[in-house]
This record gives structure tokens, C-alpha cells and sequence, in this order.
């Protein structure tokens, strides 16, 4: 036996059907019918489509709520007893030690468990409960300093009229 002797078992391979050939193949209109939007190429309807009506999804009716707020990494009182050797936590030590992961989101510190050593903790939010319990050990928790809210309209031109005033 030769390489070119090797063959695939009989009926084992099928020739692709070539539709749309001349009617020597699968006729010439390749079971797609004469005509209309299912009878040309990339045509169709999506799964959903309900011949022209709205969708069920849009029909039914929109309920509950979608919290759009702010998703933060959250970090125990607990966590921060385990880790030994510092008693500094900013976000470069939590991500060091593996409990921070995503680095586009804020730290938020919780009071889940005690701390039992003083420390000091950077992080961007923290709840009451926790700023307690880290004070209570003799620590500190350090928050970031809020941005001023811009001015809106009345405050700015009430601004500019006191300017004027001391100008005259």
C-alpha cells in the first residue's frame, strides 16, 4: 500500500450540496422560492421578530430598579487583622496583599469584624461603623477630600453682581 492509495471509507465523505448551481443542482432558485426578502442573501429575521408588531421585551412592562451607582472593592476590618508586617493600608498594599483586584474601582472600607491594632487606612469610603471601630483601636481612617460642587447659575451671577459692587 501507497500513500496514494489511501482512500476514506466508502460513504464515509459527502460532497457539499452547491445550491443555487443551474437546475443540475438543487434547482435553480436553491429551495429559497422565487422572489421576496427570504430569497435573498443576508436576508432574514431576527429570532424575535413578530412580522412587524412591538416585541414581547418591549411590551411587557419595565419594572424594579436598576442601581447605576458606583460598585466599590470592599475591604473588611477582619481582612486587614490577617495581614501582618504593616500598619499602614493604602491601595497599593491591599492590592499587593490581593484584596483589592480591579483597579478602576474605589476602596471601600466596612466593618465587618474588629481590628485589633491600631492602623491607619487610606481608602476612598469608608461606613460610620468602621471609621468607629478604627478609632476605637487607636487608629485612623483617611478619606479622600471632596471636590467643591461647581456653582450653579444663581450663585455665579449673584457672584458677578457682588464683583460689580466692589468695582464701583
Amino acid at each position: 500500500m501507497k500513500l496514494h492509495d489511501l482512500k476514506p471509507a466508502e460513504g464515509s465523505r459527502k460532497d457539499r450540496k452547491r445550491v443555487g448551481r443551474g437546475p443540475g443542482g438543487t434547482d435553480k432558485t436553491a429551495g429559497r422560492g422565487h422572489k421576496g426578502q427570504k430569497s435573498r442573501s443576508g436576508a432574514g429575521k431576527g429570532p424575535f421578530f413578530e412580522g412587524g408588531r412591538s416585541t414581547l421585551i418591549s411590551r411587557l412592562p419595565k419594572r424594579g430598579f436598576n442601581n447605576v451607582g458606583i460598585t466599590h472593592e470592599i475591604v473588611k476590618l477582619s481582612q486587614l487583622n490577617e495581614i501582618e508586617g504593616t500598619d499602614t493600608f493604602d491601595r497599593t498594599v491591599l492590592e499587593l496583599v490581593g484584596l483589592v483586584r480591579r483597579k478602576n474601582r474605589p476602596v471601600k472600607l466596612l466593618a465587618g469584624g474588629e481590628v485589633t491594632r491600631a492602623v491607619t487606612v487610606h481608602v476612598d469610603a469608608a461606613s460610620q461603623a468602621a471609621i468607629k471601630a478604627v478609632e476605637a483601636a487607636g487608629g485612623s481612617v483617611v478619606l479622600p477630600t471632596p471636590k467643591p460642587a461647581a456653582p450653579n447659575k444663581e450663585d455665579r451671577a449673584a457672584a458677578r453682581a457682588a464683583a460689580a459692587k466692589q468695582a464701583i
